[in-house]
């Protein structure tokens, strides 16, 4: 691309040069003739006074002697009055010529040996026509011309090789940002998602190179989000798995049991390996758009049904408030049920059997906020425990459970917060924005915080009572 467009420009230059400076100096060469014919027709009118006066050879050598025409003027006069023609220098124009200009009365040109001669007839006072001869060699008509022509072909030149050097460098100038997009684009190819370009040359190149970055990046969001949903996949699964290992727990002894609870745990740990595997990201989950969502009352009751059954085998008190009453909330309905089973999922996994648990549902004006609590020892640094990925230490513990729930609330303006629970252990509490506003002055405040929203007031130590 760089040397096509050296050859373009050399071409182009090359014919707008040849155009302008061939005509150029043909123009400069005709200029010298004429400057040529214009001195010797000044040096034959100096002579015209004198033959219109007196035809005396004497003065007429003299004035031509006066006149400065050195050996290049002729005067050449015709015979009359008892008077024969008179030839005064030397004559270089043949006589057929002298004398067709003496019948026409008008000035001409012809060429001679080694220039040409001006032929200017002059009337005498007789009436009869004499023509003066002005020598006018090559040389005259040809100074400088080649002076002006070697100044030309050196302009030309250098407009060339102007345009050659700035073709070349406007060539680098586009090639290298082509060159470094190419290059991005194969590194991309090859897998090395870290490949950027510089955003620079021309417009158009620059806007390609924005274009790519941009694409890069969301190649890369777009792998991360692959992985993330590996991962969040992954941890659905544990739901499943933990009503696995409970109803093998209570199978009792045998081989067969044995076999079955170790296949659960098994699975358990090639699950924890794909979620701790799958590469860190951070995709946005879509809230639902106006008009849609989920009754998250609903939603409780459904789940907690699901989890009762599990409770009362595991000798577990729990208690639901607040779903007695349809409870909007912008989120979908499995989005939601899959952040409630992987709380409930915690409570089981990492509370010892009989630990209680309540879940309460509280519908304000601008908001809907999901408490779920448990008595069991609590989380020891709750900061940690919503950090993707580091879990809140436990064996088994991901970290992608809270993280889950964290995008949920977040993806309608809200939060996520950890504290401690009356029951003794710890309080998720799970804030829905309704306007899909984030709410500003939002903290961690430990067990000590309080948030109003309209006639909804939620404290982390507000009493409550299980059955």
């Amino acid at each position: 691309m760089r040397w096509a467009l050296v050859k373009v420009c050399l071409a182009v230059t090359t014919m707008v040069v040849v155009a302008f400076a061939v005509p150029l100096g043909l123009v400069v060469k005709e200029m010298a003739r004429d400057r040529a014919f214009s001195n010797a027709e000044r040096e034959a009118a100096a002579v015209a006074p004198a033959l219109s006066i007196t035809t005396d050879r004497d003065k007429l050598e003299r004035v031509v002697a006066a006149a400065g025409a050195d050996s290049g003027m002729a005067v050449h006069l015709p015979a009359g009055g008892g008077r024969p023609a008179l030839d005064l220098g030397r004559q270089r124009a043949a006589g057929d010529d002298i004398e067709a200009v003496r019948k026409l009365g008008r000035a001409s040109t012809t060429s001679v040996a080694g220039g040409s001669t001006l032929l200017q007839p002059v009337a005498l006072g007789t009436g009869a026509i004499a023509v003066v001869e002005v020598y006018v060699p090559e040389s005259e008509v040809t100074n400088g011309v080649g002076t002006a022509w070697a100044v030309l072909a050196g302009v030309g030149l250098a407009l060339v090789v102007g345009s050659v050097a700035v073709a070349d460098r406007l060539g680098v100038r586009m090639v290298r940002p082509a060159q470094r997009l190419v290059e991005g684009a194969h590194e991309l190819g090859e897998g090395r998602l870290g490949a950027r370009v510089p955003e620079e040359g021309p417009n158009e190149l620059r806007l390609a190179a924005v274009a790519f970055n941009s694409m890069a990046d969301q190649v890369v969001q777009l792998l991360a989000n692959e992985r993330e949903l590996a991962a969040d996949l992954s941890h659905r699964l544990r739901t499943p798995l933990t009503v696995l290992r409970l109803n093998a727990a209570s199978l009792g002894a045998g081989p067969a049991a044995e076999q079955t609870r170790s296949a659960v745990a098994q699975l358990e740990n090639e699950v924890d390996t794909i979620i701790r595997t799958a590469r860190e990201a951070k995709p946005q989950t879509a809230a639902a758009g106006p008009g849609a969502g989920c009754d998250a009352a609903e939603v409780v009751r459904e789940r907690m049904e699901f989890w009762s059954a599990l409770a009362e085998d595991e000798g577990r008190k729990w208690r639901v408030a607040g779903v007695e009453r349809p409870v909007r909330t912008p989120v979908a309905r499995a989005d939601l049920a899959a952040a409630l089973d992987a709380l409930l999922g915690n409570v089981f996994r990492h509370t010892a059997e009989g630990t209680a648990f309540a879940v309460d549902v509280h519908n304000g004006e601008d908001a809907v906020i999901v408490l779920v609590s448990d008595a069991g020892p609590g989380i020891p640094d709750p900061e940690a425990a919503m950090a993707r990925g580091r879990g809140s230490g436990n064996t088994g513990s991901t970290g992608l459970g809270l993280d889950i729930v964290r995008r949920l609330a977040e993806s309608t303006g809200g939060d996520v917060r950890i504290g401690s629970s009356v029951l003794g252990g710890t309080e998720v509490r799970i804030w829905f924005q309704l306007d899909g506003r984030k709410a500003a002055g939002r903290g961690h405040r430990g067990t000590t915080r309080r948030r109003r929203t309209g006639k909804l007031v939620s404290t982390f130590n507000r009493p409550r009572s299980l059955p």
